[in-house]
C-alpha cells in the first residue's frame, strides 16, 4: 500500500514546488497564465507528467506549454534540489484542457429544460 501512496505524495510536494517556481523563477512571458492541475510521476519517481491548464485560446496552450518544455531541465534540478529527491523526475509539461470540458459541460447543463412536473428523476414513486 505504501508503495501505490508514495507516487502520489512526492507529486503533490512536487506540483506545489513547480507552481511556485513557475512564478517567482520563470520570466518567459510565453508562459502566460499557467496554471499546474496535476503531476503524475512515474513508479519509479525518475519522470513526471505535468498537466497544465492555460488562460487563454488555443495558441495559448502551445506556447505555455512549450515555453515550460523549454526550461524543464532548469526546473527539474530546482524541484530536486528544494524538495530533497533522490533522483529528480524528468518533467513533461502537457495540455490539460479538463477546467474547459468542465465549463463547457456546466454551461451546456444550465440550458437543459426542467424536469416535468411530478418526476424526482431517478423513476421512483415519490412518497
Amino acid at each position: 500500500m505504501k508503495e501505490r501512496r508514495r507516487p502520489r505524495q512526492v507529486a503533490d510536494v512536487v506540483r506545489e514546488e513547480l507552481s511556485r517556481l513557475i512564478r517567482t523563477e520563470v520570466s518567459d512571458p510565453a508562459v502566460g497564465f499557467a496554471t499546474l492541475t496535476d503531476v503524475v510521476l512515474s513508479s519509479d519517481l525518475r519522470s513526471a507528467r505535468v498537466f497544465v491548464s492555460v488562460f487563454g485560446g488555443e495558441g495559448a496552450f502551445e506556447k505555455s506549454v512549450a515555453a515550460l518544455n523549454r526550461v524543464a531541465p532548469m526546473l527539474r534540478g530546482m524541484v530536486g534540489r528544494n524538495c530533497g529527491l533522490r533522483f529528480a523526475p524528468e518533467l513533461r509539461f502537457e495540455e490539460d484542457h479538463s477546467i474547459e470540458r468542465g465549463a463547457r459541460i456546466e454551461e451546456l447543463l444550465k440550458h437543459l429544460p426542467p424536469p416535468p412536473e411530478g418526476e424526482d428523476g431517478e423513476g421512483g414513486n415519490k412518497e
